[in-house]
Order: structure tokens, then C-alpha cells, then sequence
């Protein structure tokens, strides 16, 4: 027998090539949401610094209008989702739907609470089923390994003799299943904590901004009292 894939494949069962085909959905799956992600978070940070840049002088002259319009021009931007959702809080509560300055402030600390859980249950989207081919791509493929030795005993049973020849198509089956399990598990595993990371970084970023935007809101309630 030549240990080819393509010879490989020939001998397999049915049911060990559906494992197979399954495997390879879920890699391609796998490695098509960690582009996107990759992609969008890319995105964010670019933009995100941007935003930061630009923003600043924006608020020290009190232009909130401006600086909500600047916040709609970087969609991408984790720091201006935030920080957008606090400016309109503030302006509106600012104009009439608020008594107290207390009040204001906390009504667009509520408000940038909310944005924030919301962009990173955003950024958090896809890394579920990207966790869940981390995790269950290798028993897939022990699943195959374990129909490959089966068949291999089969072949055994079937010859009656117990040389190589006719156990190798099984434990080549079964061999390359595992390999495909693990080769899908692998990445999956390094992709998912990657980007766990870099959302853990992203929330610092948005907790610190929003910091610095509820002491400017309080500076300012405190200037013209």
C-alpha cells in the first residue's frame, strides 16, 4: 500500500471520511473567522488612535458636538463607541434631562458602561465556536483514530494472519485522523487565546478612556457651578 494521502483516503470508510470532511470545515471555518477578527481588530486599533488624537483637542474646547461627529467618522474604533456613547449622554442630559450635575455624569457613566459591555460582546463574536473547535477537534479526530484501529483489527480477523499488510490501512486511517485533529485543534487554541489578549488590552484601553472622560465631564460640571 503507498502512503499517499490520496491512497490513504481510498481505503477509509465512509464514516472516517465524513470525520475528515468535518475537520476541514471547521479549520476553514476556524482560519476564515480569525482573518475577520484579525482584520476588524486591526482595524480598531488603527482607528482607535486616531480617534484618541484627534478627540483631545476637541474637548478642550468644548466643541462635544464636533466630538461626537468625529466619533461616527471611526465605526471601527472600540475608544469611540465608548466614548461617543458617554458625549451624548452628557450633551443631552446637559440640555434638559438632567437636575443635577450629579446626575449627568452618572447618567453618561451609565451610558458608557453599556457601550462598553456591548463592544466587547461585539469583539467577543465568532471566538465561542472558535473555542469550541479548539476543543473538541482533537476527540473528533480520536473518534477517527479509534474507527482506524477498529478496522485494522477487522483486517486482521478477515486475513487471518497478523502481518502488516493487513493492519497498515487501519493504522494509516487511524493515524491520519489524529494528525487532521490536532492540526486543526492547534491553531484554533493559539488564534483563541490571541485574541482574548488583544480583547483584554481593547477593554484596558476603553476603561482608561472612559476614566479620563467621566473626570472631564466632572471638571467641567465643577467649572460652572
Amino acid at each position: 500500500m503507498e502512503f499517499t494521502f490520496s491512497a490513504i483516503w481510498a481505503t477509509m470508510t465512509p464514516l472516517v471520511k465524513g470525520i475528515t470532511i468535518l475537520l476541514c470545515i471547521m479549520s476553514v471555518y476556524s482560519l476564515g473567522l480569525s482573518i475577520e477578527r484579525w482584520w476588524n481588530f486591526n482595524k480598531a486599533k488603527k482607528q482607535s488612535v486616531r480617534f484618541a488624537l484627534e478627540i483631545a483637542p476637541l474637548l478642550k474646547q468644548e466643541k462635544l458636538k464636533e466630538a461626537i461627529d468625529l466619533s461616527k467618522k471611526y465605526k471601527f474604533s472600540h475608544v469611540g463607541k465608548v466614548l461617543s456613547a458617554g458625549l451624548l449622554e452628557f450633551a443631552y442630559e446637559a440640555h434638559g434631562g438632567s437636575v443635577s450635575g450629579h446626575d449627568t455624569v452618572a447618567a453618561a457613566e451609565r451610558a458608557i458602561e453599556r457601550a462598553t459591555m456591548m463592544t466587547t460582546a461585539e469583539m467577543k463574536r465568532g471566538l465561542g465556536g472558535l473555542a469550541t473547535i479548539a476543543t473538541t477537534s482533537p476527540f473528533i479526530g480520536l473518534l477517527a483514530t479509534v474507527i482506524g484501529i477498529i478496522n485494522a483489527f477487522r483486517g486482521m480477523a478477515a486475513s487471518g494472519a497478523g502481518g502488516l499488510g493487513a493492519v497498515s490501512a487501519g493504522i494509516a486511517e487511524a493515524l491520519v485522523g489524529t494528525a487532521i485533529g490536532l492540526f486543526v485543534a492547534i491553531p484554533a487554541v493559539w488564534l483563541y487565546n490571541y485574541f482574548l489578549n488583544k480583547i483584554e488590552r481593547f477593554q484596558v484601553e476603553m476603561s482608561n478612556s472612559s476614566s479620563e472622560l467621566i473626570d472631564y465631564f466632572l471638571k467641567r460640571q465643577g467649572s460652572r457651578a
